[in-house]
């Protein structure tokens, strides 16, 4: 899946980094750094679905990002965490 953009939204953006304490230059490196990408569920638009992107950042971090895949090809990022140790298991399955 491609991801050409992001769209941030403020108070997720304050959401991520109070609550997860994840920055949103993580989330970028995520992407950049190609993730393992599962779709979540069907989204409220027509071709614009929940998915679960699931990768590192340049440190190291194990992330679990949650977006919707906008029909322009960006990535509305809705939420971040870490992952659970079940997600780190089926990540490292590949």
């Amino acid at each position: 899946m491609q991801v050409k953009g992001f769209v941030w939204i403020d108070d997720i953006v304050e959401k991520l980094k109070r609550k997860h304490g994840v920055h949103e230059e993580e989330v970028v490196e995520v992407f950049r750094n190609r993730p393992q990408v599962r779709f979540s569920e069907k989204g409220h638009r027509q071709g614009e679905n929940l998915y679960a992107a699931l990768g590192r950042t340049d440190e190291g971090r194990y992330l679990t990002i949650f977006f919707v895949h906008k029909s322009d090809k960006r990535a509305l990022i809705v939420s971040a965490r870490g992952m659970s140790t079940r997600e780190r298991k089926r990540y490292e399955q590949g």
